[in-house]
């Protein structure tokens, strides 16, 4: 089972056809799925451009009365697929933002990947040209040696992104009783999330998504200053720099 899991804030305009489009690729593919809806307290009329949905495909709605922001959203849709799952060595959560700046022509190539036992499958964006993904890639070199010592070279702000729920369930275990998954604004989630299933991962395979170009239906809300600050402070978590120390022990052992 595929798990495709989307948070969303005000997207009225958006969120209908990325479900008719997913539906369209994955049915063609013959591909067993449920999408996951987090909507985190949209006032735009989102809330009933989805009620239609689950007539029509495998859907699950998850409703936010106040809002939560990003990483809240992210955290619900996890633990929402973890829950769902009975087969979490088998069953995989597909993460990605709900106005088209994540391709859903390529779920198919990530599913495959996994099937092929990659634990994590991640895209190369489809266009690296925009100032935010600039940005994105200056933000990354704060977690690069980081990363880069525990084995990983992903941008580490990537939103569309495949995981094993095994590597879920396992970071969700190892927290403390009623202790948050995501502590992290914003985009700085999606390095958290990596960071903190990192030591449960066999393999990391990355997609390339550059020549299906980049989609856009309403003008980013990258906040580029913000979202570096924001992964600046989760590169100096105590928590998050423990897992790397972990992470860097066990690619060096023998």
């Amino acid at each position: 089972m595929i798990y495709i899991g989307i948070p969303v804030h005000n997207e009225r305009h958006t969120i209908g056809p990325l479900l008719w489009r997913i539906r369209e690729i994955l049915y063609v593919e013959r591909r067993e799925f449920h999408v996951i809806v987090c909507d985190d307290a949209s006032d735009d009329g989102t809330a009933e451009a989805l009620a239609r949905y689950p007539r029509v495909l495998p859907l699950t709605l998850l409703q936010c009365e106040t809002r939560g922001g990003y990483a809240a959203s992210l955290e619900r849709l996890v633990r929402e697929a973890v829950r769902r799952s009975g087969y979490p060595r088998r069953d995989a959560l597909v993460t990605m933002q709900a106005d088209f700046t994540d391709p859903p022509e390529v779920i198919p190539e990530m599913m495959r990947h996994f099937e092929g036992g990659a634990d994590i499958v991640t895209v190369t964006p489809p266009d690296e040209s925009e100032a935010p993904k600039r940005y994105t890639r200056l933000g990354g070199r704060l977690l690069g040696p980081r990363l880069n010592a525990a084995g990983i070279e992903v941008d580490p702000y990537g939103t569309l992104r495949l995981y094993r729920l095994f590597t879920l369930v396992r970071a969700i275990e190892e927290l403390e009783r009623g202790a948050p998954l995501l502590q992290h604004r914003g985009w700085a989630a999606n390095a958290e999330l990596l960071l903190k299933v990192w030591p449960h991962v066999r393999r990391i395979e990355e997609v390339d998504a550059t020549s299906l170009g980049s989609r856009r239906y309403r003008e980013s809300r990258f906040q580029a200053l913000s979202q570096v600050g924001a992964l600046f402070r989760a590169s100096r978590d105590p928590v998050l720099k423990a897992v790397l120390r972990r992470a860097r022990a066990d690619t060096t052992t023998p």
